[in-house]
């Protein structure tokens, strides 16, 4: 009889890992559309395919059901056993479960790591919090929600880590072998189960109100985490409605890279800055953004899929709108990854064109003119006009010969609207005196690093083109210093703006363009009528020029007529806290510590 108990067990284990259902053609549209579907809990589902993933299914559903006429037949030949000394077999788990000493094992390697600000809302939920909804933790790649879920059960009482239960989604399981576990596990007084990669699981977006509905519903805490960002926010809109708690960690503002990886200075974020992949005095080597290789495939592997996993799953695939062909062509990562590309491209030539090459190659041709090591006039003799040209046809997008389906202006937008959904973009606006009726913004990337580093390649490469040639070493890489020194100022500024947006929701925050000049940030109190005006520069000297526009009197009286009464004017910059002629000089790295949190 064991020989037949270990066939069928044998049977059973490959029969579960196979796909349950069949796959069924739609006509939509004139097209043929191939779908899978089963019942599940009385419930028919059905999710759409393309036809490669429909071909390896098919083969993949003819193999279980051969298998489960194998093991019928195997059942039938089996002799009966005694019922009277029968023995229960102990449950098997079909997705990957910890608890116990399996549990502390895969814990333990958190012990010592600082907390994210954002940890406190995981802890009120587990405690504090009793509306019976999940709690969702949901992010980017590398930033700390499976750390942040290890933190919160190795601090459990000895009491709660004996309830506790930590389950690893993988790919093939299915909302049906999660909700197997989970019966079990809440039949057996498990109180604290935390689901990682849970967006995995194919069908979880159309499925995903099991997690409320039934098991936070009888009192369990239930922790949904997963890089799938978008996937939590569809499921958020649609099955969990009002039955969940949403906490995203995408965004990783200054005072959290100071504190929680123990690394200060604003160079060393804007240049690493974005994910907690860094650690010890060693981290440069460790960081995501180290490259633009390792960029690259941090864009491609934690955004773009990203996206085109959520949208395949989400409605059977329906909400693709004008992303559909490029996702039928196989072009869709490479769209999305495209137009992050494009954003940092119009960042660089922002750079280049508005304070580099517009004012005469401005800053950066003086301060070398001006050189007490190794003067040089080398930019106050190129082909302003011509190298301006150059630098836009080098940024445009390559390789657009080799798409089969162009991308138009609905594309990026609608790509636009996703990576704004991630956290990734914000759009800080620009206000305008005299008004117009146009609308002004700029496009900032929360993760600094991934932009630092694109900005870097792009103009390493452009530097060393065969036009530069004729220049020596030694000025090329001054020129290249100099512009680099240009990218970190422009990105002090993006930190600065995005930071301060994320720290006053009820303020308006702002750039303030006149008709000649500006105010780098306007932080606007409509309740008070009151706004604060703030020159952001990189350096570390205190220059009269810094705060010329925050002293002028017809700049100032136009701007609380338009916002309220001025209450403070401040240049923040790189060097120490002090004052001078009435204006405030605030350290950039105090004042991005000194913000209200975000969470």
């Amino acid at each position: 009889m064991s020989d037949y108990r270990e066939q069928i067990a044998r049977l059973e284990a490959e029969i579960s890992v196979l796909p349950i259902g069949y796959i069924s053609n739609k006509n939509i549209h004139g097209k043929i559309k191939k779908y899978h579907q089963w019942t599940e809990n009385g419930k028919k589902i059905s999710r759409y395919l393309d036809d490669e993933t429909a071909a390896e299914l098919a083969v993949l559903i003819v193999q279980r059901r051969e298998l489960q006429k194998e093991l019928k037949k195997l059942k039938a030949m089996m002799p009966k056993e005694n019922k009277s000394v029968a023995m229960k077999a102990p449950y098997a788990f079909k997705t990957n479960v910890a608890i116990g000493d399996g549990l502390k094992s895969y814990i333990q390697f958190v012990s010592g790591m600082k907390h994210r600000e954002c940890y406190i809302k995981l802890t009120d939920y587990l405690y504090r919090d009793a509306s019976g909804k999940v709690f969702i933790l949901y992010g980017l790649r590398r930033t700390g929600k499976t750390t942040m879920i290890r933190q919160a059960i190795m601090e459990m009482s000895p009491e709660n880590f004996q309830q506790t239960a930590f389950i690893q989604i993988s790919a093939k399981n299915t909302l049906a072998d999660i909700n197997s576990d989970m019966k079990w596990l809440l039949e057996n007084h498990y109180r604290y189960v935390f689901l990682d990669e849970v967006t995995l699981a194919e069908d979880f977006i159309e499925g995903a109100a099991l997690f409320s509905d039934i098991y936070a519903a009888s009192g369990m805490k239930v922790v949904l985490s997963g890089t799938d960002s978008l996937g939590f926010l569809f499921s958020e809109s649609e099955e969990l409605y009002d039955r969940c708690i949403l906490l995203h960690t995408t965004w990783i503002p200054y005072r959290e890279f100071d504190q929680v990886l123990g690394i200060s200075g604003i160079d060393e974020y804007i240049r690493y800055g974005g994910t907690m992949s860094l650690g010890g005095i060693h981290y440069n080597e460790q960081s995501t953004f180290v490259s633009k290789k390792s960029t690259d495939d941090y864009i491609d592997s934690a955004i773009a899929r990203n996206i085109q996993h959520s949208l395949k799953y989400y409605q059977y695939g329906d909400h693709f709108r004008h992303l559909g062909e490029l996702y039928d062509k196989q072009e869709l990562t490479s769209a999305i990854n495209r137009v992050v590309e494009d954003i940092n491209h119009r960042f660089t030539i922002s750079v280049l064109t508005d304070d580099f090459v517009s004012h005469d190659l401005g800053l950066s041709a003086k301060n070398l003119r001006k050189d007490r090591a190794n003067p040089t006039d080398v930019l106050d003799h190129i082909d302003k006009e011509a190298f301006t040209a150059g630098l836009r046809k080098k940024l445009e997008i390559l390789n657009r010969q080799e798409q089969s389906v162009p991308i138009t202006e609905a594309h990026r937008i609608e790509i636009k609207e996703y990576l704004d959904l991630l956290d990734l973009t914000v759009d800080i606006p620009t206000e305008y005196i005299p008004v117009r009726n146009e609308r002004g913004y700029r496009t900032v990337i929360a993760q600094p690093g991934m932009r630092y580093a694109q900005a870097e390649a792009f103009i390493r490469q452009l530097l060393n083109d065969a036009e530069f040639q004729n220049i020596s070493a030694m000025d090329r890489a001054a020129i290249q210093d100099r512009i680099m020194n240009e990218i970190r100022g422009r990105m002090m500024e993006e930190i600065v703006l995005l930071e301060t947006k994320m720290a006053y929701p009820r303020k308006q925050v702002c750039r303030l363009q006149f008709q000649v000049g500006e105010f780098d940030m306007v932080v606007v109190d409509p309740d008070q009528v009151t706004c604060e005006i703030y020159e952001l520069k990189h350096s570390k000297e205190i220059v009269p020029q810094q705060y010329r526009f925050l002293a002028d009197k017809d700049r100032c009286e136009a701007t609380e007529f338009r916002f309220g009464t001025i209450t403070k004017k401040a240049v923040i910059y790189r060097g120490e806290d002090s004052e001078d002629g009435g204006i405030s000089y605030l350290n950039v790295e105090e004042y991005l510590k000194r913000l209200p949190r975000f969470y």
